[in-house]
């Protein structure tokens, strides 16, 4: 098994980076957490640099804001981060679970995957998809909007010659593009809000039952104080999230009230 001692360091310079306004003390550890939805690094980085438990621990906090696949393989293959919010499939697949162990803390609700259409319900066959313009997103990991579709075009002898794919940077600009009819057909999960755009009887479903995502946290030490402060944190921050997704969060074996993370 691969040592962390014996893994080049990573030095975070892809993504954008989140720092607290000033260092807690002289200590040089700082609290690593890798996300990728800017709204959740915001409010990640003023909750955790609030946190007793935090500031007694590490000298400062590190939210970094990744942007890419690639972004998620330096700090989650290489085992970088103390905290990170992704999908289960991507610390499964980099056996970082195994390797650094990250334990899953507090997860938020799986969800469908679907075709989505302006003015039709979309059909499931050769025939209909074929000569369609297809946005999908131009991330290998996601699984609604990339990994599910490509999945359903192959089981229906579709490729790469005979549709056109679009690939676009994320489930907001998918959005755009369909309802600027720059395709025809988008792969993305029904969010809240979309009611208002978009019609529900032009959805066809993919996949039930994607995994959502999830906060692991590195226990490779039983640092219980740190998980019931990461957890007690992620409660408050999901509650004053503005989008619904992340407001619903299940904590895995949750902490007593006792501990002192405020």
């Amino acid at each position: 098994m691969t040592s962390f001692s014996s893994l080049p360091e990573i030095s975070p310079q892809t993504g954008q980076s989140f720092h607290c306004e000033k260092a807690f003390s002289v200590n040089q550890d700082s609290f690593d957490i890798y996300v990728t939805d800017k709204t959740v690094a915001v409010k990640a980085i003023d909750s955790f640099c609030k946190n007793k438990v935090i500031q007694r621990q590490f000298g400062n906090v590190n939210v970094v804001l990744g942007q890419s696949d690639y972004d998620t393989f330096r700090y989650i293959n290489h085992g970088v981060v103390d905290l990170a919010l992704v999908k289960s499939n991507v610390v499964e697949a980099f056996g970082a679970d195994q390797i650094y162990g990250y334990e899953t803390i507090a997860s938020h609700p799986d969800y469908s995957a679907y075709f989505i259409a302006l003015k039709e319900k979309p059909e499931l066959s050769k025939e209909y998809l074929l000569g369609k313009r297809i946005g999908i997103l131009d991330y290998p990991s996601s699984r609604s909007g990339h990994i599910v579709p490509k999945t359903v075009l192959k089981s229906l002898g579709i490729n790469d010659d005979n549709i056109s794919l679009l690939h676009f940077n994320s489930h907001k600009d998918l959005r755009r593009a369909l309802l600027a009819g720059d395709v025809d057909i988008i792969a993305s999960y029904w969010g809240k809000g979309d009611e208002t755009l978009l019609s529900k009887n032009y959805i066809t479903a993919l996949h039930e039952g994607v995994s959502g995502m999830r906060w692991y946290l590195k226990m490779q030490t039983r640092n219980t104080d740190l998980r019931c402060a990461a957890q007690q944190v992620i409660k408050a921050l999901s509650a004053s999230h503005s989008r619904a997704y992340y407001q619903s969060v299940e904590l895995i074996q949750p902490c007593e009230d006792s501990h002192d993370g405020n």
